[in-house]
């Protein structure tokens, strides 16, 4: 590029002109004197004279000299039009002033007259205008917006940038603060122009913002699908929420969803045949709502017909573990094997599914749940090695384990044992065998305990609450002083407390990968009074789906997968636990094992299942987050078991990118004043158009070269003043 003007300027200021006209006047006059005194020689003129242009250099450097160069542009300014394409830009709450009453546009369709190139073409004559959509790095790209990658891109993208558009509803939920991008942008003096897109208030609106139906349910038993609705409507409404299978079942249920806020609620339904379906949960359309996108939700469900595996172990034939037995045989989904020990005869007990010895290791594995009873390891019950083996189970195979101490004590001896860790309460010594009382006592449930499926006998909670403080009392319960740390406390002795607090009677927790319960009383069979199996039952059976639940997720031949939590969410840690089999049917300990996660985009993830431990009982895990809402092809491969495993995980959708929520003008007005630009009061395209046509023109680019300050002259300054000096030496001037 040439330069179209090129001059010589100074910075003088008063005093520099002053100081360097008097002193270049006294240089003159010393020059004069100096080669009057030589009686005029030609050699001494020659350096006065070259003393004086020394003298002028000095001056012209105390004035600054500058070699300017002035360069005009040859080619345009370029002018960048942002349009934000992510999802919220959908949301459908822009109302046509003129006709109010009209279905309102969406903010994506008010952006297309400023994406049309045609509506630049004035504005083209004198800048170059690239128009660029933008939303994230995410996969896919629309389920997030990120303004500072926008921003920072266009920037590197266009050295001659000279302003920018943004046409966006200011809803960033991905990358760094819009902020940063907008300092270097007004650091580069380029203006944003924001346009806003969409309301800064949320129109009238129901929502369906969760519907939790778990990964799979029981034929023939009942399934409860909570959900939830948030609404912004100014009126509390009452509408019906209608769940429909993709077999032709329905199930409704009337609501009262409260204004301006949000509701959760429980949908019951009971599957009749196993098999792959959907659900649809629909919301009517209520009161003055404007958008019914948000009304439905779909979510896969997989109908199994169930057999639990269960082994009870007990030393005496008390009437809890009779009747335990019994509720537990007649439930077609459960498979029971009793170990029913007689250590005072020597002989355990035989019969229909009774087992002759405790099974072996590899024999455990097939269990989902154990009840230890009234079981310590005294002469002729259970074994040191037995109780280790019943520990691993838990921790590795995700098996469950209840505890149902009796009037005997004999639990108190497992406090010695690989189970004691297990144990969710800490043992009374001073009173082994528990405490029995003359009058019945009373459950009381806590605050879990009013929400926990374990403890629900009844469709709603107030219902479940009403029937346990109506429910037979017991006239035993067992030695606990307190539930030890990280266990929830389901229910307590209603009346009776110790220096801790009130007794604990029904406590839960996790250890490794399995469940356990403890049952503080032996008085459930009385439940049965005046209402037969309705309560006992139902309760034992809900006990051995919770805790079999986890084992019974994805299961093959040699392999069986389970992931915690159970119903996971995008952007949380998913945590992937399989159990292995080898070829001899023992449990792997070591081994390569691969699940490949296949997301609803098609994204393929790999993920390598590590060994637990040395001691670990063939379990693998790992951790994997998903990104992406909805259904995740999983394969489990390994070649020590020789086989693989095909399932799928269904991700519930909390999606970044929410439509229907009000637009962040605020983010728009931050950037729009952090680059000197300006937010536009509406996208009509003419006002827009018509604030980008005044900005001015982009000034020439000016170079200068500071002479005074340059090296080339410093260096002939000092070049002249050596001349002059060896040129009086030269003279014989001293």
């Amino acid at each position: 590029m040439n330069p179209t003007s090129q001059s010589l300027v100074f910075s003088p200021s008063p005093t520099s002109v002053a100081v360097s006209v008097a002193f270049v006047g006294v240089i003159v006059v010393l020059a004069w004197m100096g080669w009057k005194r030589s009686g005029y020689r030609t050699s001494i003129g020659f350096l006065e004279v070259l003393r004086v242009l020394i003298a002028v250099a000095i001056a012209i450097t105390l004035n600054q000299p500058e070699w300017r160069e002035i360069f005009k542009p040859t080619t345009k300014p370029t002018l960048a039009v942002l349009a934000d394409v992510s999802r919220s830009m959908e949301t459908r709450d822009m109302i046509d002033a003129a006709n109010p009453s009209a279905e309102p546009n969406t903010r994506a369709e008010m952006a297309k007259p400023l994406v049309d190139p045609a509506a630049w073409a004035e504005i083209e004559k004198r800048m170059d205008v690239v128009i660029e959509p933008f939303s994230s790095n995410l996969q896919p790209k629309e389920e997030g917006t990120d303004l500072n990658a926008a921003l920072s891109q266009v920037a590197e993208k266009h050295p001659r940038l000279n302003a920018v558009v943004l046409l966006s509803d200011g809803d960033w939920n991905t990358g760094d603060a819009p902020a940063q991008a907008a300092t270097r942008l007004r650091m580069r003096d380029v203006p944003v122009f924001a346009v806003p897109l969409g309301s800064e208030s949320r129109l009238p609106d129901v929502e369906l913002t969760s519907f939790e139906v778990p990964t799979f349910a029981i034929a023939g038993k009942p399934l409860r699908v909570p959900f939830s609705i948030e609404s912004s409507l100014p009126r509390d409404e009452t509408t019906t929420v209608e769940m429909k299978s993709s077999t032709g079942e329905v199930v409704t249920k009337t609501v009262v969803i409260p204004a301006m806020s949000r509701m959760t609620d429980v949908l019951t339904w009971k599957p009749e045949k196993p098999g792959d379906l959907k659900l649809t949960l629909n919301v009517a359309k209520t009161g003055g709502e404007r958008f019914i996108e948000n009304n439905s939700i779909e979510a896969p469900l997989s109908v199994r017909k169930e057999q639990l595996h269960v082994l009870v172990i007990e030393t005496y034939p008390r009437w809890e573990y009779r009747y335990l037995r019994n509720a537990l045989e007649r439930d077609p989904g459960v498979e029971v094997n009793c170990l029913l020990l007689h250590p005072d005869l020597g002989t355990p007990g035989a019969g229909r599914g009774y087992l002759k010895t405790m099974p072996k290791d590899e024999e455990l594995t097939k269990y989902d749940v154990i009840f230890v009873g009234d079981v310590g390891t005294d002469k002729g019950q259970l074994t040191m090695e037995q109780c280790a083996a019943l520990q691993k189970l838990v921790r590795d195979q995700a098996a469950g384990l209840v505890f149902m101490p009796g009037l005997r004590g004999y639990e108190a001896s497992l406090q010695g044992t690989a189970l004691a860790d297990l144990l969710p309460i800490v043992w009374d010594d001073a009173q082994p065998r528990g405490w029995g009382t003359s009058s019945p006592g009373k459950f009381a449930l806590t605050e879990a305990g009013t929400r926990s499926l374990l403890t629900k006998l009844e469709d709603t909670d107030e219902a479940s609450a009403r029937v346990w403080t109506t429910l037979p009392g017991f006239q035993w319960y067992a030695p606990a002083l307190r539930a030890k740390a990280g266990t929830e406390i389901l229910a307590t002795h209603g009346t009776e407390t110790n220096r801790f607090g009130r007794v604990p009677l029904i406590v839960t927790k996790t250890h490794g990968s399995g469940k356990i319960l403890f049952m503080g009383t032996d008085g459930a069979w009385r439940w049965r009074k005046g209402v037969e199996d309705k309560y006992h039952y139902r309760f034992w059976g809900q006990v051995v789906r919770w805790m079999a639940y986890q084992r019974n997720m994805s299961q093959g031949d040699k392999m069986r997968l389970f992931y915690s939590p159970d119903r996971p969410r995008s952007g949380a840690v998913l945590t992937l636990n399989a159990n292995v089999m080898s070829l001899g049917g023992e449990p792997l300990r070591d081994g390569t094992v691969i699940a490949q996660i296949t997301a609803p985009s098609g994204k393929t993830s790999s993920v390598r299942l590590m060994p637990a431990g040395e001691e670990a009982w063939g379990l693998f895990n790992g951790v994997f987050t998903p990104v992406e809402p909805g259904e995740h092809r999983v394969r489990l491969t390994c070649a020590d078991a020789g086989s693989a495993l095909d399932t799928t995980i269904s991700v519930q959708g909390t999606s970044l990118e929410k439509r229907n929520q009000p637009a962040k003008l605020d983010v728009l007005r931050e950037i729009a004043q952090l680059t000197r630009g300006k937010l536009m009061e509406s996208a009509d395209p003419k006002a827009v158009i018509a604030a980008i046509a005044k900005l001015p023109q982009p000034e020439p680019q000016e170079r200068r070269v500071q002479i005074w300050a340059h090296p080339a002259w410093a260096g002939l300054l000092v070049v002249l003043m050596g001349v002059f000096w060896a040129g009086r030496k030269a003279a014989g001037v001293f």
